[in-house]
């Protein structure tokens, strides 16, 4: 493991179905087959990255929506749970965090509860937050928290247009609340070469003065195998290897590692 601080990095997009939680598994599921310690750390109340990496919870489980609305007397390291795979951990979620925002509306500091977990950070090389597909106070926490962003962007009009908001909503919390935090990159998604729509809009992105030096070469090729290796509960880098999906997460967790500071092999 690196004697460096730890990556923490949102990955966030404020539009569903753009590949948001299946890159936070699979990016994960590649860092750490490569040699890193990674923790998810689950924030959306959907609760799709911690049933994806196959973690089953106990009653008494400690998750995200405890780590949120506890005192601060509790141990974030009781909410880690080991996955199947080799450095791979996670904070799950739970249904309930849905509610944490309507029980923290008049607590002071609500936006900072998530920091509770920076002492899990020596423990690691990379923490991934998973984010819900809206604007809302869990994700507030979590740009608190973070230092870095990684946007999966769907090669589609309406998830182009979606990145406005969300640039805006970055810019706002950097300015007022987190000045370290800092847009790592943007990933294309469901991406297809042999349609016109994925390739105008690789070229609309590329144009952007916005997004400029900030989009991974790396793309994430429209691939069925990632839905299928979702059904089954596993990373697709564990769950064919050779697939499309597999091969494009690899190559992704290796330019993040190379876009920073990273452990490399």
């Amino acid at each position: 493991m690196s004697a460096q601080q730890a990556r923490v990095i949102a990955i966030v997009n404020e539009k569903g179905g753009v590949g948001k939680t299946a890159t936070v598994i699979n990016l994960g599921a590649a860092l750490s087959k490569s040699g890193q310690k990674v923790l998810v750390v689950d924030m959306d109340p959907q609760f799709n990255a911690t049933h994806g990496l196959g973690v089953e919870l106990e009653e008494d489980s400690l998750t995200t929506y405890g780590i949120m609305v506890g005192d601060d007397s509790l141990d974030p390291a009781e909410a880690v749970l080991s996955t199947k795979w080799k450095g791979l951990d996670v904070v799950p979620s739970h249904v309930d965090l849905a509610g944490a925002e309507a029980e923290l509306m008049d607590q002071p500091g609500r936006e900072n509860r998530l920091k509770r977990l920076t002492p899990l950070e020596k423990n690691y090389d990379f923490i991934l937050l998973d984010t819900p597909p809206s604007l809302s106070l869990l994700t507030i926490n979590v740009f608190t928290y973070a230092r870095e962003v990684l946007i999966p962007c769907q090669t589609h009009p309406y998830a182009m247009k979606a990145l406005d908001d969300l640039l805006d909503t970055i810019g706002l919390v950097k300015e007022n609340i987190n000045p370290n935090l800092n847009l790592t990159g943007l990933v294309p998604t469901f991406y297809d070469s042999r349609t016109r729509v994925s390739r105008g809009i690789m070229e609309l992105l590329k144009a952007d003065e916005r997004f400029k030096g900030k989009i991974f070469d790396t793309v994430i090729r429209s691939n069925s195998t990632i839905a299928e290796s979702s059904w089954h509960q596993k990373p697709v880098v564990y769950f064919r290897s050779g697939s499309f999906g597999a091969v494009d997460y690899t190559n992704l967790a290796k330019e993040l590692l190379e876009r920073g500071n990273g452990k490399k092999n």
